[in-house]
């Protein structure tokens, strides 16, 4: 692959670009779900193309490919070099990279089972069991269960002389009861929802699940919830972790510190950022116990590679260290903006027909010194939530709602009861300022975040958030009807 590579660059060298790079990309990807006794959907694809990105007059221009030939690749070079003068007509400012080493390296996901070895029969026959428990009492009226295996190989080189390959997997896997009685519905997910637990592993993460072991458990909470009491409403304390807090995290602080977004490009699609510049080093984020790092780097992440889509090497940084917020989700254009000499590595893109953007990497919480139990004792009045049912958040980040399937109401230090429709409103700094209780390493988990948007046109790109349940005070409880 690598030879047709070499002639991207070759063209791109002799027309003197600022700076070029092509990606040539071989995805496989395996999708399978059963609903209601029956095979929803399957999907056993294979794609392959390129893109090419040019850097000329201090514009970019990109164009991309499903052809690999020799003489394609010269084809979209020269369109992506005729479109980088043209942009460069329009432009008010002069793109301008921020240095990185050369690299030749080869990077794959560690991983123990292949997944693409594993039948398909033996796949659905997993699902199907997992549906047959599901359906198994008459108040569960929709049932789905899923599994979805993505393999990448990358192709990467630059005019500045770097060469990388990448292998990247990801697996993950899903299901959702629904019970409904007298026209209430109530929703029950394992291990996550919004389809499920994903990590860049191969078929040991199914395996590790315990997938079938859950699956009574889960029904049985669906429709226990449809004779659960209202969550309550008022100013309570909150416990939250799982994939609730990694959503809190995704939307209040990793969109929040996408530099892109902060410096206005994502304004008109998807909203700016109250995270601005001049806060750097000195904004009170959050409580002092707040320590959100960013990591490319962490086993298992599903932003975990060995380079980004600019050729830089994975690394870890803090994003907010003791409460302040210190640092962005760079690449090597923005970079400067914030006198950093090197990028952070956080710029992707979906697939080879896709110009790299900044998004969000692994962003997780540190874990710190409570055992559950002991966060719990110290409530007299509040709610545990777990597994995110919506969410809205404002254009800035800053005011949010959250909902989710179920919760737990605690009163002088102990669980007393399941309820409903539990809801909670915040203000982000606020609410990560309220945050004095955070468990150890003990309960310390990555969860997956498989589908984030972003970009015109749209992108999507996948990310993980470690987090332990943590523990937020007069909180805004509410109830989602």
């Amino acid at each position: 692959m690598f030879n047709f590579c070499e002639k991207a660059i070759e063209i791109a060298d002799r027309h003197k670009v600022d700076f070029g790079d092509i990606r040539i990309i071989k995805k496989r990807e395996q999708n399978l779900s059963v609903k209601n006794g029956e095979i929803g959907n399957f999907n056993n694809s294979t794609t392959l193309g390129f893109g090419v990105r040019i850097l000329l007059n201090g514009a970019w221009g990109f164009a991309s490919s499903d052809i690999l030939s020799i003489k394609e690749i010269e084809k979209t070079t020269l369109l992506a070099i005729n479109i980088a003068k043209a942009s460069s007509l329009l432009k008010n400012r002069e793109v301008r990279l921020a240095k990185e080493p050369v690299y030749k390296d080869l990077w794959q996901t560690p991983f123990i089972i292949d997944p693409f070895e594993i039948s398909i029969e033996n796949k659905f026959n997993l699902l199907f069991k997992i549906d047959s428990i599901l359906r198994k009492k008459s108040e569960i009226k929709a049932s789905v269960s899923s599994m979805n295996f993505i393999s990448e190989h990358q192709y990467h080189m630059t005019t500045e002389g770097s060469s990388i390959e990448q292998i990247l997997l990801t697996s993950g896997a899903g299901y959702t009861a629904t019970a409904i009685l007298n026209n209430e519905v109530q929703v029950r997910s394992y291990p996550s929802t919004h389809g499920g637990q994903a990590l860049s592993m191969g078929y040991e993460l199914i395996e590790s699940l315990k997938l079938l072991e859950n699956a009574e458990k889960t029904r049985d909470e669906a429709i226990a919830l449809l004779k659960a009491p209202q969550c309550p409403q008022g100013e309570l304390d909150l416990i939250i972790g799982g994939n609730q807090l990694a959503l809190q995290i995704h939307e209040s602080v990793g969109h929040a510190t996408e530099l892109d977004r902060v410096l206005g490009y994502e304004e008109s699609y998807a909203g700016s950022s109250f995270a601005t510049m001049e806060k750097l080093g000195k904004f009170h984020y959050g409580s002092d116990i707040i320590n959100l790092v960013a990591d490319s780097t962490v086993p298992g992440g599903l932003a975990t590679i060995g380079y980004d889509d600019d050729g830089v090497k994975a690394q870890r940084w803090d994003i907010v260290k003791n409460g302040i917020l210190k640092g962005y989700m760079t690449n090597r254009e923005f970079a400067r903006n914030i006198k950093e000499k090197r990028s952070k590595g956080a710029n992707r893109a979906d697939g080879y027909n896709s110009i790299p953007i900044t998004r969000i990497s692994n962003l997780s919480l540190m874990p710190g010194k409570y055992d559950l139990d002991d966060l719990i004792k110290e409530v007299k009045n509040g709610i545990i939530m777990e597994n995110n049912k919506s969410w809205s958040i404002d254009q800035r980040r800053l005011n949010f709602q959250f909902g989710c399937e179920i919760g737990w109401l605690i009163k002088n230090g102990k669980i007393k009861s399941m309820i409903k429709n539990p809801v909670y409103q915040g203000i982000t700094p606020a609410f990560w300022n309220s945050c004095d209780g955070i468990c150890n390493e003990k309960h310390w988990k990555l969860w997956g975040v498989s589908n984030c948007g972003k970009g015109q046109p749209a992108q999507t790109a996948m990310m993980s958030h470690g987090n332990s349940p943590s523990r937020f005070r007069k909180v805004k409880i509410g109830v989602k009807h």
